[in-house]
């Protein structure tokens, strides 16, 4: 741990020459972070405000796993200048948290509220998990009315994904289990943003849920394409300045390698990317129809280039469907209904 604490505070003076952007957020996730006891945390926190321009009123959120933290160490977060917390709670069932393997109890999760808000926060989320394979509406509804009931100002629901080389992976590639049907999970996603919506909640992208005034910004600042930069094994960074192409790197994602390179004080990008025209205007589509929608004249404007025939028609067919709204102010945004198929209505909008 201190090998790695080390290397993370040699990269972030490689960075000091990114002093003249002021950033808004600071997000600590990725793995577990709460592993950290609390004064490192706030030697991290200390040296990025020693180092770049950070607002006097930035979210600063690190994401908790229930299993690694207690009241003492949530407060010494706080102390040390957390305001947001994101806790993996991902299930109220045991069963189902052996299978995520997950190393925490339901009554540990609930604990892991009750000793965030004894500490003063009062900005928290919480994630979760659904269409675990045979998973019923009976069963997560159990789950979401758990997570509702402990007052969260933000809630993520995610469909549980089978990434490769994972140890789900190959469980399913044995038949040992089977992903729920595509179908069973349209019924979970559909009645858990209906549930939210009930519950106060305002759907602002795909998976995520908040309170009014509880959105979070570190992932809006993502979506629009805004400066970031990310330190640790894997981190992603983007930066874009002027009218030039951004550029996004990422960093090796062997743990070794990244103190290795540190050491010798070299930065420990993996490889890079250059964003022109064209992959910026995709994503724009992407992210925005996943999020807020997309203005689409001005996105014509910023890109100089108009949509074709065949995609305003797709955009006609989409708001008679019910699938989207095309506000007067010319932004096209998804319905929930449209949020079921957004991957397939993103792939079809998307420029040629």
């Amino acid at each position: 741990m201190q090998s790695f604490i080390s290397a993370l505070h040699q990269e972030i003076d490689l960075y000091k020459n990114h002093s003249s952007e002021t950033f808004t957020t600071i997000f600590l996730g990725g793995g577990t972070p709460s592993l950290l006891p609390a004064y490192e945390i706030k030697r991290i926190l200390d040296h990025l405000e020693d180092t770049f321009r950070i607002s006097r009123n930035a979210e600063v959120t690190i994401e908790t796993n229930p299993g690694t933290v207690d009241a003492a160490k949530l407060q010494g977060y706080r102390d040390a200048g957390v305001n947001r917390l994101s806790i993996g709670v991902q299930s109220f069932h045991q069963d189902e948290l052996e299978f995520l393997g997950r190393i925490h109890t339901a009554d540990q999760a609930r604990q892991c509220v009750r000793d965030a808000r004894a500490a003063g926060f009062d900005n928290v989320s919480i994630d979760l998990i659904f269409s675990l394979p045979g998973q019923s509406q009976a069963r997560w509804s159990e789950t979401l009315e758990s997570a509702i009931a402990l007052e969260p100002q933000h809630i993520s629901a995610y469909s549980l994904i089978v990434e490769d080389n994972t140890p789900l992976a190959r469980m399913v590639r044995a038949n040992l289990v089977s992903p729920n049907p595509l179908e069973a999970e349209a019924d979970l996603y559909a009645y858990t943003m209906e549930r939210m919506r009930r519950a106060g909640f305002e759907q602002y992208e795909v998976s995520n849920y908040a309170l009014p005034g509880f959105r979070s910004q570190h992932n809006y600042n993502y979506w629009c394409h805004a400066n970031y930069l990310g330190f640790g094994p894997s981190a992603h960074s983007f930066w874009k300045e002027g009218n030039e192409p951004g550029r996004r790197w990422w960093n090796v994602a062997n743990l070794t390698n990244y103190i290795a390179r540190l050491e010798k004080q070299t930065v420990p990008v993996a490889s890079s990317e250059l964003l022109e025209q064209k992959q910026m205007m995709a994503e724009k589509i992407f992210l925005g129809l996943r999020s807020d929608g997309v203005e689409l004249e001005r996105l014509e404007r910023d890109f100089s280039t108009q949509f074709p025939r065949r995609q305003r028609e797709l955009i006609t067919y989409l708001v008679e469907q019910k699938n989207a709204i095309l506000e007067s102010n010319g932004r096209l945004r998804l319905t929930p209904k449209g949020y079921l198929v957004c991957d397939e209505i993103c792939a079809r909008l998307l420029p040629a």
